[in-house]
This record gives C-alpha cells, structure tokens and sequence, in this order.
C-alpha cells in the first residue's frame, strides 16, 4: 500500500498538536549559543526509546531506560556541551535533577520526564547554570526550532521535519543532533520524535524499532558510537482518534510508513553535515541473499574510510568499493557483482567497463554521490548513508576539547 502522507513546509518536533518546546543559552557551551531546551507535550504520552549500544552508558540514558518501563512520559529536558557520562554517582544525581527541575516548570510528576545530555565525555554538569536556565526557557508551539539549535555541538545546521497524514489528519515531528562518533547502531546522536496519532505501546515500539533499522542503523560517519545515543517517540493522542492505531491495519502501515521516511530524512540530514564533509554518499546493495547481508554489504562500504577518502577527492578508484564488499563478511560472487556510480557501470558481471574518467570524476564531484552495487544473488535490498572525510574532520576533532 502506497501511503499519502507529505512532509510540512518548516515543520519540527512541536507540529503535532500539543506539544511546545523552547531553549536558552545557558551559558554551558560558554556563550556559543543556545544550549538546554525543553520539549513537553500538554497530556502524558505513551512513550519508547532506543539507547546506545556502548558498554559504558551516561548517566541521561541510564535514567531513561528505568523510567521508560512505564511506557509514559511528558516531557524530555536536553543539554548539550556536557555529555554527563563517565560521571559517577554525581551524574545520575544531576540527571534526576535535571529532570525534577524541568517538571516543576510545566508542571508534572519528576518521574514523567526524561533526559538528553550531549557533549564531551568526563565532565560533571554545572547545575547552577542549568538551574538558573531552566527558569528562563519559555514554551511555545514554534519552540521547536530553538529546541534543534540547542541540541548541536559540532552539527553546523539544525536537523527537523514533520510529516502529515492527509487521509488520517495525525503528525510526525523530529528533531535530531549528529555530525560525529557516528556508526550503527545508532550513534553520538540524540532524536526525539513526536506524534499526535493515539497509537498502541507495543506497536509504537515496533514501529520505532523498524524506523531506526531503515535509517538510524544504517548511517556513518566514522566509526564510532558515543555513550549518549538516544532515540525517543512520544505520541499524545491528540489527533482525535478515539482508537489506538495498531499494527496490520491500514492506519498502522501509514503510521509505519510515514515514520520511516521521517526517519530517514533526518539520518540523511546528519550523514550530509557529518563533521568536515562535503559530499553525501548512499550506498544501495541490490540483489543480496538476504536482507540482514544486503545492510552489512551497504553499511561497510560507506564506512570504508578508503572508499571515503577516495569520494573526496573525486577519484573513481573504484577497487575500493569492491574490496570493502568482498571483506564485509557478505557471500559475494565475483562474477556475478555490478557496480555502478550514479549511472555510471563501472563494474558488468565482475568486468571491468569502459568509462570515461571526466565523467566518474564529475559526478564524483558533485555534492551528493550514489553507490549502486548489484550482487545478483537473491532480492534483498538495502541503503545506507555516510559522508566522504576530509582533512577537516581531523582538525574538528584534535581540537574537540580547545
């Protein structure tokens, strides 16, 4: 079934109906900017999340995970500039307190709220500040964008889209922060989305968890994954159907639908302003044996950082893409592998094919570069997303903490 659902011109996580957000330069990035907002919605939500799947977890994800058990919240307090991990004991007091004091101002149960913290690891947060900002951020139907900008630390622009049912009438909102220590599964990497479809917990779990593994799960950047990913969906039910959506029916597939590509547009939005990059790159594998080998195919050549290096300086040495496939652990089969650049073939049947190197390098030069790789071994398809790298993700990070 093709859903009919679009994306809304300047939409952000507080579209759906009943949700505000805003934000304040709480002087914790000093004075870069805005850096703790508030997101809440006016009813309590059914509420899930994804977290990170690093051994060593802050103290923000840590509180989230106990208190999603409940499947309810109202409200999701983040800061970046402090990642609040590797902390101790201090960090998850400092978490909860977080969020006792963004409950007190909207007004709801300490237990209800959840916290997002971004930024470098091993420092405790300075509270006097957060208290002293909390007190100034001021909600509104339009704070959602404060809320993106707040959220970014190396980012250089906000990531934030909504969707709209036309059949249905319900709204998908986003936002998302993520330019480095990027890599499946899920990655440093906050997003919270928001709804007003009223729709199951257990679907609106399921339907998380195949939006992130179409999208979150499958971007790079560079091969690593931070100690504070989060990933939370919030539905409120206010759209104005009495009956939960649920999973089978034709309200479930637009949900599911309108979810992933939502979903997607944001994990492309991060890989495009990954840190130093100048070219978005997807990769497709076609015609894997299954699809768990057509995402491990897709998510190992964007993560070559031979294939990476290569896209940014516009060389079609295209061996690379090839070995990256041949060592993802995938059945390959040499002569049966196409591989194509944009519409390019440089690869038939596992020969090689004339082609004009002015043209490879063209597109190569062009500021978003698809992979297409044909295994002919079976239907799977999947596609990943990533980001060429530069000598500027180097600088970035050696001066991460300067």
């Amino acid at each position: 079934m093709e859903a009919k659902f679009g994306f809304i011109p300047s939409g952000s996580v507080t579209s759906p109906e009943g949700f505000r957000a805003g934000a304040t330069d709480a002087g914790i990035k000093k004075g870069k900017g805005l850096d703790l907002g508030l997101l809440a919605s006016e009813v309590p939500c059914s509420a899930v999340g994804l977290f990170t799947t690093n051994r060593i977890k802050a103290a923000p994800v840590v509180l989230c995970q106990q208190r999603l058990r409940t499947g309810r919240a109202a409200a999701v307090v983040v800061n970046s500039g402090c990642a609040n991990a590797c902390t101790g004991e201090q960090g998850l007091a400092d978490a909860a307190e977080m969020a006792s004091l963004a409950a007190g101002v909207i007004g709801v149960a300490p237990e209800d709220v959840l916290v997002a913290s971004t930024g470098v690891i091993g420092h405790q947060l300075p509270m006097e500040r957060l208290r002293n900002g909390l007190r100034q951020i001021a909600l509104s139907r339009d704070g959602g964008h404060e809320l993106a900008r707040a959220m970014m630390t190396t980012d250089t622009v906000p990531k934030e889209a909504a969707v709209k049912s036309d059949e249905d009438g319900f709204i998908i909102g986003g936002v998302a922060k993520g330019a480095g220590m990027i890599h499946p599964d899920l990655a440093t990497f906050l997003c919270f989305l928001t709804t007003d479809a009223n729709v199951g917990l257990d679907f609106l779990k399921f339907a998380l968890r195949q939006a992130a593994d179409v999208s979150f799960n499958m971007v790079s950047i560079d091969g690593d994954t931070s100690t504070n990913d989060t990933v939370l969906l919030m539905a409120n039910g206010l759209a104005g159907d009495d009956k939960p959506i649920t999973p089978g029916s034709r309200q479930g597939e637009v949900f599911q639908q309108a979810l992933n590509q939502l979903c997607i547009h944001l994990a492309r939005a991060m890989a495009r302003d990954g840190e130093g990059a100048t070219k978005l790159v997807e990769v497709t594998v076609n015609g894997a044996p299954d699809v768990a080998a057509a995402k491990l195919a897709a998510r190992t050549v964007v993560s070559s950082s031979l294939v990476k290096t290569a896209i940014y300086g516009s060389d079609p040495n295209w061996g690379r893409i090839v070995a990256a496939v041949g060592r993802s652990g995938v059945e390959v089969i040499e002569a049966k592998i196409d591989l194509y650049l944009g519409n390019l073939c440089l690869l038939k049947a596992g020969r090689p094919q004339p082609f004009a190197r002015e043209e490879a390098v063209k597109i190569l030069s062009g500021s978003e570069v698809a992979i297409v790789l044909q295994l002919n071994l079976g239907n799977a398809t999947a596609t990943a997303w990533g980001c060429d790298l530069s000598e500027e993700y180097v600088t970035s990070n050696s001066q991460y903490t300067s």
